[in-house]
């Protein structure tokens, strides 16, 4: 298969890349200029500079591509994380990208698969129930471009084309935001937020990245990509040993709504990823947090 991968220098795109060659694609990386297509190059596979925004550009980068693989994201790193307006760009990414992505592919002849990131955090708080794809979800205004790229994204699979939209854990790893996160515990910051008891569905990047590229082989429909649900008391635990401190601080969710999007992480998320395993046969390396994630 000739797929198509948006993002490819990102967190996920970086591990995405080995494992699309690993299992015989031949990967084209979208780069928006030529100091981005060397950075791809960099990575072993061809640059293709196109404007995501643009859907007559994207249609000429997107000819002989069986399949279009976005993991595309700008999420801010840091105290911006915490910010609004830090986030219009990743909002722009998910939104207007995702909307030329696919009035690009739609026109195409030759694209037949789209695999469209996601995140998982916008599922109703359920405290100890088993969270699935069928679930009720709680949509927060920063998690409302999650939901329009995957609306963007169904809309290629109204004419017999396959559209796998992914909802993704809560991304933990040797990542930018974790070792902020990091940081942050070191001068007595939060590593839990919310109930100690309640349920959390991280996963490490890498693992992230293997369910995104098994993706290509999955039916039409929405997928979780997490590894095993985990107390928030035991992930803290894991979490204060990786980041050297005596113990995690858990953040009440009375005060975690004054910190913007991060308020979201309060609620008990015990996601299983049952229905991506089923019909694609992934599953995590490292399903449980441990030293080897960091």
């Amino acid at each position: 298969m000739r797929v198509m991968l948006i993002g490819a220098t990102g967190v996920l795109g970086t591990h995405a890349v080995p494992l699309l060659l690993a299992a015989g694609h031949k990967v084209t990386g979208l780069a928006r200029n030529n100091d981005r297509a060397k950075a791809i190059a960099d990575l072993g596979i061809e640059p293709a500079i196109g404007d995501l925004f643009d859907p007559d550009s994207l249609a000429t980068t997107l000819r002989g591509h069986d399949a279009i693989l976005n993991l595309a994201t700008r999420i801010p790193t840091g105290t911006k994380a915490a910010s609004k307006k830090a986030w219009a760009a990743n909002d722009k990414v998910r939104t207007e990208g995702s909307a030329s992505l696919v009035e690009a592919a739609s026109a195409s002849r030759d694209v037949q698969t789209i695999v469209q990131e996601g995140i998982s955090f916008y599922y109703a708080d359920a405290g100890d129930n088993e969270i699935s794809e069928e679930s009720p979800i709680e949509v927060t205004p920063p998690l409302k471009s999650s939901i329009t790229a995957h609306e963007n994204a169904a809309r290629f699979a109204q004419d017999g084309r396959t559209a796998v939209r992914l909802r993704i854990g809560f991304l933990t790893g040797n990542d930018p935001l974790t070792q902020f996160q990091f940081t942050v515990a070191r001068f007595g910051g939060p590593l839990i937020y919310g109930d100690p008891n309640g349920w959390t569905a991280p996963i490490r990047p890498a693992d992230a990245a293997a369910g995104a590229v098994k993706a290509l082989t999955a039916p039409t429909g929405i997928y979780n990509v997490t590894a095993g649900p985990i107390r928030k008391r035991d992930f803290g635990t894991v979490l204060a040993k990786a980041a050297h401190v005596r113990k995690a601080r858990a953040l009440p969710a009375r005060y975690a709504k004054f910190l913007g999007p991060v308020a979201i992480f309060t609620r008990s998320q015990r996601i299983v990823a049952t229905k991506l395993t089923e019909a694609t046969g992934w599953q995590p390396a490292e399903p449980t947090p441990n030293e080897k994630w960091f």
